[in-house]
């Protein structure tokens, strides 16, 4: 039987649900894939799992487990790498007029809010930093995290460099300031999984603080003055 929409078209409800029910079992079965994995990895070892025990926890068989994922290297990445996306995303949308420095700050602080909510959608934000752990205990995880990281700076290096309109082979400032940037959320991003808060508010609290002192940190003289003297 039709139905009527609220402009008072007629559909008919056996037809076009079904795309939507699809897609969204779909991604049930790939979050729970992606829960699954992040328990195990966490709680009996990264070179421990198999890709069969993941499936058999989701009662799926392993080709499901492939047409969502790759790999094992990556579903351990797929929160880091959609978090990746939501910070890109962010700092596009700057304002061109300001600073190369203070578009990183304010992309990354901004786009915490919609990061959280990505990660919270697919996985206990408690869950995703015990991966976060995960990673860098595993020498193989690491490896690839550090390589993906690299990448990722070169990218974004050569967003500031089409902002600021330079070269990015002939001027080192884009790839400098990245760098800069770069250790000073790894650090932060550290600091905040040792820690016992794993908000969002912590973790915007933790890189606007160190992010205050990179400054300080380079430039300053961090012995006291009067130290030494007699």
């Amino acid at each position: 039987m039709d139905t009527a929409t609220s402009d008072g078209a007629r559909t008919d409800p056996r037809a076009e649900p079904r795309p939507g029910l699809r897609e969204r079992k779909k991604q049930r079965t790939r979050d729970a894939l992606l829960r699954a994995a992040l328990e195990l990895f966490t709680t009996q070892g990264y070179e421990r799992t198999t890709v069969d025990e993941i499936a058999e926890a989701v009662d799926v068989s392993q080709r499901t487990f492939f047409r969502y994922f790759a790999s094992k290297e990556d579903v351990a990445f797929f929160v880091p790498r959609l978090a990746e996306s939501h910070y890109v995303e962010a700092l596009r949308a700057r304002p061109p007029h300001e600073a190369p420095l203070e578009s990183l700050r304010r992309a990354v602080l901004e786009s915490w809010d919609t990061i959280g909510e990505s990660i919270e959608q697919l996985v206990p934000v408690e869950l995703h930093m015990r991966a976060y752990r995960m990673i860098e205990a595993s020498p193989a995880l690491l490896a690839a995290h550090l390589r993906r990281s690299a990448e990722l700076e070169e990218d974004i290096a050569r967003i500031i460099a089409e902002r600021e309109g330079v070269d990015l082979d002939t001027d080192p400032r884009p790839r400098l300031v990245v760098a800069l940037f770069g250790a000073v959320i790894r650090v932060t991003e550290r600091a905040w999984s040792m820690g016992d808060d794993f908000s969002i508010d912590a973790i915007r609290e933790l890189t606007t603080a160190y992010l205050d002192q990179a400054g300080p940190a380079l430039l300053g003289d961090w012995r006291d003055a009067t130290a030494g003297t007699t």
